[in-house]
């Protein structure tokens, strides 16, 4: 999945504080901020393998394990890539941090900062 470089897409759970940090340090990066919620994240398995790319992660990487769900039903399974795919398209609310994407580069925000890792070294223009 890729943005333009003057926006940034963020996939977020609106609940939390810390998700919605990242979303206000977004707007100082860039003029144009997209947001979703995660339920209404990415609903393909290609969106979601693009962002899997872009992040450079497994499936598994992105979950919250401490999540009753997670817990319950998908502890100690083994599953394949396409399932753990399904596992992420299905449950959205599993995701333990939101992800931006601007560009090219994609960034799971463990932290309200980690939204500036998607600025890069050379001078970005906005007007």
């Amino acid at each position: 999945m890729k943005t333009h470089r003057r926006e940034i897409l963020i996939y977020f759970n609106p609940q939390s504080s810390n998700d919605r940090k990242t979303v206000a340090h977004a707007q100082g990066l860039a003029p144009y901020i997209k947001t979703y919620a995660f339920d209404q994240a990415p609903s393909t398995g290609t969106s979601w393998q693009q962002i899997l790319s872009a992040l450079d992660l497994h499936p598994k990487d992105l979950m919250d394990k401490s999540h009753p769900y997670y817990q319950k039903n998908i502890r100690g399974r083994a599953f394949n890539d396409q399932d753990w795919l399904n596992v992420i398209m299905h449950n959205p609310s599993l995701l333990r941090a939101p992800i931006a994407i601007r560009g090219n580069k994609a960034v799971l925000c463990s932290s309200a900062t980690d939204i500036y890792k998607l600025t890069t070294d050379e001078a970005v223009t906005f007007f």
